[in-house]
């Protein structure tokens, strides 16, 4: 199942994307859930029926795909996660026993389709090519041969970066990670059962190939990703994890090309779909 949030004649739903159109789940079950976020709570696929799931409500070209969640509860970010993006910094530092974490809000993340905001301070927008991890099931300490209960399914994010206020602190990235509307995420959430790992995750810029990898290569998977943060911390359903970006990002190349007003970038994981946004300068 692929489970989107959506605008329709002024209004906002959620529901799913089919080959025939678009399934309505909002108007087809009562608005009994509020957002895509609530069904996941209630139970998400455990709900639907096969009278909920047949037939179509609108065509896909009288829809505007939203990010499937407008709103989450927490989000966790995992940094330097494949080999090379740990030598790309050129520290002579050995490879983590750990998993570096950091957080972002919703405001930093745009719809499918929307363009990446240039901020009038800086001039180091970064992409980052991610699989986003979707919990569907609470869990506290989770044992990693768990992970995959937990989770409701797998999304694509754009997980842009300011890069030079990434460097305004000494531990501290969370400014440069969390600037309003400069990442993206959809363009929908495809269920646990549907996925099959490892993903290959694409990342083009002006369709240039800058990103090229999979999954399977990360230093820390997704079952270690899971078991780690939620020794800490309660992952609930709708909460989300950002597992961490490919070698090739604009910053590391030579010379640096970071994101200028008119780019186009493409996130494409195997499995997942296209994720497309634009780049404009604020106003």
């Amino acid at each position: 199942m692929k489970y989107i949030t959506f605008d329709h004649a002024g209004r906002t739903s959620h529901g799913l994307w089919t080959g025939a159109g678009v399934i309505d789940l909002g108007v087809r079950m009562g608005g009994a859930h509020k957002d895509l976020a609530d069904f996941i709570a209630a139970g998400g696929g455990a709900l639907l029926t096969p009278a909920l799931c047949a037939d179509s409500d609108h065509a896909h070209k009288n829809v505007r795909l939203r990010k499937p969640l407008l709103t989450f509860g927490k989000c966790f970010c995992v940094g330097v996660n494949y080999p090379e993006r740990n030598a790309e910094y050129k520290d002579g530092s050995d490879l983590p026993k750990y998993p570096s974490l950091f957080i972002r809000f919703s405001e930093s993340f745009v719809d499918p389709g929307e363009p990446l905001i240039l901020p009038p301070e800086s001039t180091e927008l970064d992409y980052e090519g991610e699989v986003v991890l979707v919990i569907g099931k609470a869990g506290r300490r989770i044992a990693e041969k768990d992970w995959r209960s937990h989770i409701f399914g797998f999304s694509i994010a754009n997980e842009g970066t300011v890069r030079d206020w990434v460097r305004h602190g000494k531990f501290n990235v969370t400014p440069g990670k969390n600037w309003a509307r400069s990442g993206a995420m959809g363009p929908w959430i495809v269920s646990a059962d549907e996925a099959c790992e490892p993903f290959r995750i694409l990342t083009r810029v002006n369709g240039g190939e800058r990103q090229n990898d999979t999954t399977d290569r990360m230093m820390f998977p997704f079952a270690r990703i899971i078991s780690y943060i939620s020794t800490f911390a309660t992952l609930e359903p709708g909460d989300i994890v950002l597992t961490g970006t490919p070698s090739g990002a604009g910053a590391r190349l030579d010379p640096p090309q970071f994101l200028k007003e008119g780019d186009r970038v493409e996130i494409e994981v195997g499995g997942l779909g296209l994720l497309q946004n634009g780049v404009t300068r604020e106003v």
